[in-house]
C-alpha cells in the first residue's frame, strides 16, 4: 500500500506526512489487510516522535521494528524508491500532476509483482519471521 503526498512548494506547506497521516495509512492498509500488520521503520523524526509512539501505542495489531540510525541499506523502501526512480531522469514531464501519475503507474505495478517485492527485502539480508 502506498499514499503519495504532493508538495507544490507552497510557503508553510509540510513537505512530508505528519502523524496522524502515518496514522491514518496504517489505519487504511490494517483495515484492507484484515491483520496485524509489522512495520519496519526508519528514525526520521515523525516515525519517533512522543505522538507517533501514542499511536502505535494504541493499535495492538501494529508492531513497529525500528532500523538502527543511518542504515538504508536495511531499508526495503530505499530500494522500492530506486525502481521506480529509474529513467525519470530522461522523462520529460508537463507538471507535477503527470510526474504524480508516473510515480503512481510504477507503484502499482510492483504491487502486482511479488517477486520483485520479495527482492526488495532480500537486498537487505533481513528475513522475516
Amino acid at each position: 500500500m502506498y499514499h503519495i503526498r504532493t508538495h507544490r512548494g507552497r510557503k508553510g506547506e509540510r513537505r512530508s506526512f505528519a502523524e496522524a497521516g502515518y496514522a491514518a495509512l496504517l489505519d487504511a492498509a490494517h483495515q484492507q489487510l484484515g491483520g496485524p500488520i509489522v512495520l519496519i521503520w526508519d528514525n526520521l523524526n515523525t516515525h519517533i516522535s512522543a505522538a507517533m509512539r501514542e499511536l502505535i501505542a494504541a493499535r495492538d495489531w501494529l508492531h513497529v521494528i525500528r532500523l538502527p540510525a543511518y542504515a538504508p541499506d536495511l531499508n526495503p523502501t530505499e530500494y522500492v524508491w530506486s525502481h521506480v526512480k529509474r529513467g525519470l531522469g530522461n522523462l520529460i514531464v508537463h507538471g507535477i500532476d503527470q510526474l504524480v501519475a508516473v510515480i503512481k503507474n510504477r507503484l502499482k505495478r510492483i504491487q502486482y509483482r511479488p517477486q520483485l517485492l520479495d527482492a526488495f527485502l532480500t537486498h537487505t539480508g533481513l528475513e522475516p519471521s
